[in-house]
């Protein structure tokens, strides 16, 4: 693969976990240009949890990535390349910070 256009990151916390969450969601509006998504307190997509959905460049995965090891509070995160080929990008390209969970790839057929 070499279009990578953007990646994504979803935070994913539960009821919980909300309020580390918010606080994850505040740095990194303050702390980064990029796109910061919905607070979705339900599941969305094919994510097993409530999440908010960060967007990123490939300029700035260097940066982003090791913030987000560093800073995740112990919340699981989903990182996906961007290419256009969903299912692809949610199985193939990707990585988890923190424990992975089981995505309901249904929704890609």
């Amino acid at each position: 693969m070499t279009d990578i256009k953007d990646y994504h990151a979803h935070i994913y916390f539960n009821r919980d976990t909300e309020d580390k969450a918010k606080v994850i969601m505040d740095k990194i509006g303050r702390e980064f240009a990029v796109e910061v998504g919905t607070f979705h307190k339900k599941q969305v997509g094919p994510h097993p949890c409530w999440s908010f959905q960060i967007k990123f460049d490939e300029k700035k995965f260097g940066t982003i990535v090791p913030w987000l090891m560093n800073n995740r509070n112990g919340l699981p995160i989903f990182i996906h390349v961007c290419s256009g080929n969903n299912l692809l990008d949610h199985t193939e390209h990707v990585c988890w910070l923190g424990k992975s969970q089981e995505l309901d790839l249904s929704i890609f057929n």
